[in-house]
């Protein structure tokens, strides 16, 4: 049995069933146009020249080549009244730690990635982000993170932080245990996709039959959502995600730094 997850491989082929797939791109990225629009996830790759992206880690590969996935709609769309809708298929552990990633600038790829995605928003394509597994720190800021709408499957597996529990326990000082304990009164430091959803980042929250590998209801349940999240967007912005009881501070320093500026 593998050590990595398939889910964001398994979803983004029967998203995808049928359509296109885009040639020259890393093994570990799989993209396809098609009739919802552009489909990109990020996925594991055992023989990946990088070790530390071996996975499903986005690491500078994958921070180039997401970037170069979404610049190409930009562009082929430039002059289109209707913007292509792009689809990040969410399922990602990390980024890639390691020495050779740091000295090569991981930080450029991964903030090359998150540019490329925000232009695409700002330029009038849709994106919509479905969270099928782990939404994990920097990987998921480049891959998912910028998009006008969030959408999360309702499963254990599928969580979003800035770090996996065994290392904010170390960062934090405290054992495993302990911080479970916190994140249960401090929901931006809880795992599970309910306390996420808490914060208002979240447009919808999905139930399905069977999230390892989607059946054909759970395929036309996703699609559906897609194509309402898709229609729901009227603005490039990301204001809808500030109403949230549990984001008022958010909003407050919003607020002053819109006044002293």
């Amino acid at each position: 049995m593998s050590g990595y997850s398939v889910r964001g491989l398994n979803w983004f082929n029967a998203l995808s069933a049928g359509a296109k797939a885009v040639e020259g791109l890393p093994p570990s990225l799989k993209v396809a146009d098609g009739e919802l629009g552009r489909f990109i996830a990020v996925v594991a790759d055992p023989d990946n020249r990088f070790p530390r992206a071996r996975n499903g880690e986005v690491g500078l590969l994958e921070g180039w080549g997401l970037a170069k996935a979404v610049d190409d709609v930009i562009t082929a769309d430039r002059d289109e009244a209707q913007k292509r809708p792009i689809i990040a298929i969410v399922d990602v552990p990390s980024q890639a730690y390691g020495r050779r990633e740091e000295a090569l600038g991981i930080h450029q790829a991964l903030a090359g990635a998150a540019d490329s995605y925000a232009r695409a928003r700002l330029a009038g394509h849709p994106v919509i982000a479905l969270l099928v597994g782990k939404a994990m720190s920097g990987a998921f800021l480049a891959h998912g993170y910028q998009a006008n709408r969030l959408i999360a499957l309702r499963d254990p597996g599928v969580m979003v932080h800035a770090m996996g529990k065994a290392s904010a326990a170390r960062v934090t000082l405290r054992s495993v245990e302990e911080l479970e304990a916190l994140a249960a009164s401090v929901p931006p430091m809880a795992y599970d996709i309910d306390s996420y959803a808490s914060l208002g980042l979240l447009w919808e929250t999905l139930s399905v039959q069977q999230i390892e590998q989607p059946t054909a209801e759970d395929l036309a349940r996703v699609t559906e959502c897609l194509k309402q999240a898709i229609g729901d967007i009227s603005s490039t912005d990301l204001s809808n995600r500030l109403g949230a009881k549990n984001r008022q501070a958010s909003s407050r320093v919003r607020e002053l730094l819109r006044a002293q500026w």
